[in-house]
C-alpha cells in the first residue's frame, strides 16, 4: 500500500514536460491528398468520385491510398472527359460512407496537404458531417497558397498544379486523376520546402506564419533567437546601445521571437523595431503568469518606445471621498494612508470625471475645493441655488444630516451601488421618453463609468486585503503551477518537479517568496493591471486554493452585478459602428479566461 505522502505527491506530480512548440518539418508526416468530384460544390450536391493520397516523411514515401468512389449519381459528361472516370468505372466501387473512414484511418496523426486545400478538405469535412463522424484535428497546408508566397511570375505564369509540377521537375504529370495529382503535389511540396529552408523556415509553425513580405535583412537576424530557450518567459529587444526597444512575453521564447524574423508582421512599428534591434534578451519564468507579470514590471521600468501599453502605470487617477468635517469627492493622483475611501485606479482622467459626475448627480455633497471649518460662514454657490448641493458653506444643512448623506455615498462606493444605478436609470428613461436622446446617452456613459470603476475597485480590493493567497493549478502542459500572492502582488511562482512532495514544495516556495507589506487603498503594492492578471488566473477553472490568509470576498450586492448589462450595451454600440470608426474604449471589465 502506498504511503499518504506518496499519494499526495502522485496527485500533484507533473505527467509530462513542457512541449516544444517548434516542430521540424523534416520530422513530420504529411498526407498529400487529392480528390476527383462530380462538380465544384459539396453543399450544392457534388459528390466525390476518387480519393488519392500519398503519405511521406523526410522525403520518403511511406504509403499510398487510392480508391474510386461510387457517387450514386450520374457523372456529368464533361467531368468524365476531364478525369477519364466514367459511370461504369465506379459502379462497383465503395460509397463515400466506407471510403471516407478508410482514408481518415490512413491519414491519422499526419499533417494534411493539398493543392487548393479548401476544396479537397472542404469536401471531406462535408461528408464527415453528413455521416455524423467527428473530424480529426488535422493541421492543413495548402501548396497553392505557399507557392504564391515563394514563386515569382518570372518562373511560372501561375500557381496551377501542372505549372508548379513543371517548375519543380515532378516525375509525375498531373492528369486529373487523384493519385497521380497527389504524387505530383508531393514533388511540389518538396520543392517548396527546399526553398523555404534556404529562407530560414524549418518548422511547421514558421511555415504557417511565413510570408515573402519579410525582408531579407529581417530574416538575417533570425540568429538572435537561437540562444533563447523553449520555455515561458519575457523577451527584450535591444538596440546597439543596449536600450530596450520592445518587451513581450510568450509560452515559448525561442519560437515566438523567431516569428519576428520569418513571419509577416502587419504592424509597421514592429518592422521598424526589428530593423533597429541588435540583440534579444530572454528571461525564463517558471509559469506563464509569472512571465506576464514580469513583462508588466519591465515595461513600467524601461518604458520601451515600441510598447504602446502599460508604459506609464503611475499615470492614474483615483476618486477620493475625503475625511474631514464636511467630506467631498475629489480626483487625486495618489492613495494616502488617511482613512479616506478611494475608487480606482482610472487610467483616464476623462473616465474618472464621468464617474464623478454620476455620483454628483445622485449625492448633493459639496463640490467646492478646500477644507471647510466645522462652522462655515461662506455664501452659497450656484450649485446650491440649483439644489445640487446641500450647501454646508452657508449653514443650510447641519452636520448630522450631511453625515447621513456621506454615509450613503460611502456605502454606494464600497458595497452597494444600487442608489446610483436606480436614480440614473430613472433619469435616462425620462429623457428618452422626452426624446432627449443625447442627454440620456450622457447619463448612460456616466453610469457605465461608475459601475465599471466601482466593480473594478471592489474586485481588486478583495484580493489586496488578503496578506497571502496560495493557489495551484494543473496547467495546459500538464504541470502543476503554484503561485503565492501577497496583497495583490505576485510574490512567488513555481512548478512542482516530478517526484517532489507537493506540500514541502509549497512550504519552501512560501518561505522564499517576496515580502510584501500591505498599504492603503485598493491597489497599494502592485499595479491594477498586475493584480487583474493574477485575478484572471485565480478565476480559471481547475484552480485550487491551498491557503488564504484573510478574507477573500466581494460584496454580495456589489457593482459586479450590473456589469453584464453595460458591457452588452458597449458591444452592441460597437457592432453598429462602421469598422473604421470604432474608437470607443473597450470595457475595463475583463471576464475570466
Amino acid at each position: 500500500m502506498s504511503s499518504p505522502a506518496l499519494d499526495r505527491t502522485a496527485r500533484w506530480e507533473t505527467q509530462r514536460g513542457f512541449d516544444e512548440l517548434g516542430r521540424p518539418l523534416r520530422d513530420l508526416t504529411f498526407t498529400v491528398v487529392d480528390l476527383e468530384t462530380t462538380g465544384g460544390s459539396a453543399a450544392g450536391g457534388s459528390m466525390i468520385t476518387e480519393i488519392g493520397a500519398v503519405k511521406v516523411r523526410g522525403g520518403e514515401v511511406l504509403g499510398e491510398f487510392q480508391t474510386l468512389v461510387n457517387p450514386h449519381s450520374e457523372i456529368p459528361p464533361f467531368i468524365a472527359v476531364l478525369t477519364g472516370i466514367t459511370n461504369s468505372m465506379v459502379a462497383d466501387s465503395p460509397s463515400i460512407d466506407s471510403a471516407l473512414p478508410a482514408f481518415l484511418e490512413f491519414a491519422a496523426g499526419s499533417v494534411l496537404v493539398a493543392h487548393n486545400a479548401p476544396f479537397d478538405v472542404g469536401f471531406l469535412q462535408h461528408f464527415a458531417r453528413l455521416q455524423d463522424r467527428p473530424w480529426p484535428r488535422f493541421e492543413v497546408l495548402d501548396t497553392a497558397k505557399i507557392a504564391r508566397r515563394v514563386v515569382t511570375r518570372d518562373e511560372t505564369p501561375n500557381c496551377k498544379l501542372s505549372s508548379l509540377a513543371r517548375l519543380f521537375g515532378s516525375a509525375t504529370t498531373p492528369n486529373h486523376r487523384a493519385l497521380a495529382d497527389a504524387r505530383a503535389t508531393v514533388d511540389v511540396l518538396h520543392g517548396l520546402l527546399e526553398r523555404l529552408g534556404s529562407l530560414g523556415v524549418h518548422t511547421l509553425e514558421e511555415l504557417q506564419t511565413f510570408s515573402a513580405k519579410v525582408s531579407s535583412a529581417q530574416r538575417r537576424k533570425r540568429h538572435l533567437a537561437e540562444t533563447l530557450p523553449h520555455s515561458p518567459g519575457v523577451y527584450l529587444f535591444r538596440d546597439d546601445s543596449a536600450r530596450v526597444l520592445y518587451i513581450g512575453t510568450s509560452r515559448d521564447l525561442r519560437t515566438r521571437v523567431r516569428t519576428y524574423f520569418t513571419a509577416s508582421e502587419t504592424r509597421s512599428r514592429m518592422g521598424e523595431m526589428v530593423a533597429l534591434a541588435t540583440s534579444v534578451t530572454g528571461i525564463e519564468c517558471a509559469t506563464p503568469l509569472e512571465a506576464e507579470v514580469r513583462e508588466l514590471r519591465l515595461i513600467a521600468e524601461h518604458k520601451p518606445r515600441y510598447n504602446r501599453r502599460s508604459r506609464f502605470p503611475e499615470k492614474v487617477h483615483f476618486l477620493k471621498l475625503t475625511r474631514e468635517p464636511w467630506p467631498r469627492l475629489s480626483l487625486v493622483r495618489k492613495v494616502l494612508d488617511d482613512e479616506a475611501d478611494y475608487v480606482g485606479p482610472f487610467s483616464s482622467r476623462r473616465v474618472a470625471e464621468k464617474c464623478l459626475e454620476a455620483l454628483h448627480d445622485v449625492f448633493p455633497v459639496r463640490q467646492c475645493s478646500g477644507r471647510l471649518p466645522a462652522a462655515p460662514s461662506r455664501s452659497a454657490c450656484v450649485l446650491a441655488e440649483m439644489q445640487r448641493c446641500l450647501a454646508p458653506c452657508d449653514g443650510s444643512v447641519d452636520s448630522p444630516t450631511y453625515a447621513v448623506l456621506v454615509d450613503q455615498l460611502r456605502e454606494t462606493l464600497v458595497r452597494r451601488p444600487d442608489p446610483v444605478v436606480a436614480r440614473i436609470t430613472e433619469r435616462m428613461q425620462a429623457l428618452a421618453d422626452d426624446e432627449r436622446f443625447e442627454e440620456a446617452a450622457a447619463h448612460r456613459d456616466r453610469l457605465a463609468a461608475f459601475v465599471r470603476s466601482a466593480a473594478r475597485t471592489q474586485r481588486l480590493s478583495a484580493l489586496t486585503r488578503c496578506p497571502e493567497v496560495v493557489a495551484g493549478r494543473r496547467e495546459d502542459d500538464g504541470r502543476w503551477a503554484v503561485h503565492v500572492v501577497r496583497h495583490g502582488r505576485l510574490a512567488a511562482a513555481g512548478v512542482i518537479p516530478p517526484g517532489t512532495d507537493a506540500h514541502q514544495f509549497v512550504d519552501e516556495l512560501r518561505a522564499s517568496a517576496e515580502t510584501v507589506q500591505g498599504g492603503p487603498g485598493p491597489v497599494p503594492v502592485a499595479t491594477a493591471e498586475e493584480t487583474e492578471r493574477i485575478l484572471r488566473w485565480l478565476e480559471k477553472p481547475g484552480v485550487r486554493l491551498i491557503d488564504v490568509q484573510g478574507e477573500w470576498a466581494s460584496p454580495l450586492g456589489g457593482a459586479g452585478r450590473h456589469l453584464a448589462l453595460h458591457d452588452a450595451v458597449t458591444h452592441s454600440r460597437l457592432s453598429l459602428v462602421p469598422f473604421d470608426e470604432q474608437r470607443l474604449p473597450s470595457p475595463v471589465h475583463q471576464p475570466a479566461r
